[in-house]
């Protein structure tokens, strides 16, 4: 991959572009959804992680290479003068290349990992009730895990919310289908928490519910192990610890094995190597029997993550506030991302 990369180089480079027309068959060749640096793209994703760390960054100076020989082109490129009369030689501000917001293009990621698994899409209201926001996932009123939520109310009505997890929307798909489902729902999230680098009061989360007959937790830990080698490479670990939520028992925090080769790793994973990324279990039977499913003939599983702690390891990003600022220099980077 590496010749490959350094020929591509080596192409733009020696590549000339003469013409608009011919500046935007380079950039679309290279930069599209379907181009060249898409592939390498895809490419990285399975190459040893021994080999990611020298890779990456030839990857990167690969497509500022070419994001600079495009800039630079289309200020150079000659525009014959069109029968209008209209001079289009004359010098333009030109038009920036957009790029797709880093959530999205993890979000996108994330649900096509699963939905090549059989899990279907869907999505709710982001303005709730508290039956489904809570009392229809095993929080009754005096229950301390309501107070593991920092909730935003609407005009001070106690029953209506915005929602504070996409758990919501299991709710309402286990009230109108019958088993058995698999469903994938991602969505924005409020929750009223101080805005920090590690924290805000909107983000982002998927959340996914498999409901069967004799599901078990080895199909939850296997359908993990799947997601995890999708999205982080193949030879990716993963481990799951005892945790607690009310809507699940038992319930499992996981992690993924992120390694100990330099001094950032060591410092995101506090010396460990291993980076939580996400909560699961079986899904509780009371659970169940509150939306009308009958846990003595159906079992299922459940697991959800925040997608912003998912794009700052991609990307290693460091700041959570930067994905809700809409600073051109942060989004730039980006341009490019499918």
């Amino acid at each position: 991959m590496k010749k490959r990369i350094e020929r591509m180089l080596a192409e733009v480079a020696e590549t000339e572009l003469n013409s608009p027309e011919e500046v935007e068959i380079f950039r679309v060749a290279y930069l599209g959804r379907k181009g060249k640096v898409k592939d390498l793209m895809m490419a990285f994703k399975e190459i040893p992680g021994d080999q990611k760390r020298e890779i990456g960054p030839m990857l990167n100076t690969l497509k500022q290479a070419i994001e600079h020989r495009v800039s630079e082109a289309k200020t150079t490129a000659v525009v014959r003068p069109k029968a209008s009369g209209v001079d289009a030689t004359r010098p333009s501000g030109g038009v920036p290349l957009g790029t797709h917001h880093p959530i999205q293009v993890v979000r996108r990621e994330i649900v096509d990992i699963f939905q090549n698994m059989g899990f279907a899409a869907v999505e709710g209201p982001e303005i709730e009730d508290d039956w489904h926001v809570f009392s229809g996932l095993n929080f009754p009123p005096e229950h301390p895990a309501r107070d593991m939520q920092d909730t935003f109310f609407v005009e001070r009505d106690p029953d209506i919310l915005l929602r504070t997890h996409t758990s919501s929307v299991q709710v309402r798909e286990m009230e109108r289908r019958e088993p058995p489902m698999r469903l994938i729902m991602p969505g924005r999230v409020f929750r009223n928490e101080a805005i920090s680098a590690r924290a805000h009061c909107m983000f982002h989360q998927v959340e996914g519910l498999y409901i069967d007959k004799e599901v078990s937790f080895a199909d939850l830990k296997q359908t993990l192990l799947h997601f995890a080698r999708c999205f982080f490479g193949p030879d990716t670990d993963i481990r799951l610890r005892p945790s607690y939520f009310p809507f699940t028992e038992p319930s499992a925090e996981v992690d993924v094995y992120w390694g100990l080769k330099t001094e950032v790793d060591k410092r995101i994973t506090k010396g460990t190597g291993w980076l939580e990324i996400l909560g699961c279990g079986m899904v509780d039977p009371n659970v169940l029997k509150a939306s009308g499913i009958d846990p003595e003939v159906y079992s299922g599983f459940a697991f959800g993550m925040g997608i912003e702690r998912i794009a700052m390891l991609r990307y290693q990003i460091g700041d959570l506030r930067h994905f809700f600022e809409n600073d051109r220099r942060f989004l730039d980077q980006f341009v490019g991302e499918r």
